[in-house]
Formats: structure tokens, C-alpha cells, sequence
């Protein structure tokens, strides 16, 4: 991870990327469940679903570059799938690339896992 991303932004950047995370994760999950609970047939609602799925990854910021590309296909997917309502994911798989080229934060898990650590030298 840290070969995609230099440094894992904090401060004002980080708190933006985490507003970008959550708008985007909590958009993937709203629709993704609003499809499920209005649709039956097994077709319609997995699209939506996986989407929601790699929503939470989002929300969270865990595993962003993997989970940012495959929403962002999903929802392409709906949007050609579905032309009658195409703006809305055309939006979220905007969000998604973005995350994707940006990163995620430093106020994620991906930054918790594979970030930068500090060596204290004391403790050897």
C-alpha cells in the first residue's frame, strides 16, 4: 500500500478525505440497501449490494484503492443498466475514483495497517 500512496494525508487534507470516504461509503450503502428492499429479482440486487459491500470497506478505509475500482465498476454497470436514473451512480463512481486516486486518509485502517511506522529505538 505504501507504494501507491507516499504519505497518508492528515490534518485539513486528512479530514477532507475522510469526508470524501464517508459521503462516498454512505452513498454505495444507502443505495445498495434501498435496491435490496425494492427489488426481488436476484439480477437487479446484486449489483446494488456488491456496491453497498465495498461501501463499508470504504467507510471504514480499508483496502481503498481495491474497493474504490470495483465500486466505481459497479456502479458504472447500474448507471448503463439503469438509464433512466444514470446521474446518481455516475456520481458515486466518481467519488470512488477519486478515493482512488487520492488515497485514503490518515484516518483509516489502511493508514493503521500499512503506513509509516515510528521506530522507538528506546524500547530495544
Amino acid at each position: 500500500m505504501q507504494r501507491l500512496f507516499s504519505t497518508f494525508a492528515d490534518g485539513w487534507p486528512g479530514a477532507g478525505l475522510l469526508l470524501l470516504r464517508l459521503l462516498a461509503g454512505t452513498g454505495l450503502l444507502c443505495c445498495g440497501i434501498l435496491s435490496a428492499r425494492s427489488e426481488f429479482d436476484i439480477a437487479h440486487v446484486a449489483p446494488p449490494v456488491l456496491a453497498a459491500a465495498f461501501g463499508a470497506l470504504l467507510v471504514v478505509g480499508l483496502f481503498t484503492p481495491f474497493a474504490g475500482i470495483v465500486a466505481a465498476a459497479v456502479e458504472v454497470w447500474i448507471a448503463f443498466s439503469h438509464p433512466e436514473h444514470r446521474w446518481p451512480p455516475i456520481a458515486l463512481a466518481g467519488l470512488c475514483l477519486s478515493l482512488v486516486m487520492i488515497g485514503p486518509g490518515a484516518w483509516s485502517i489502511d493508514a493503521r495497517l500499512f503506513g509509516r511506522k515510528q521506530i522507538d529505538l528506546s524500547e530495544l
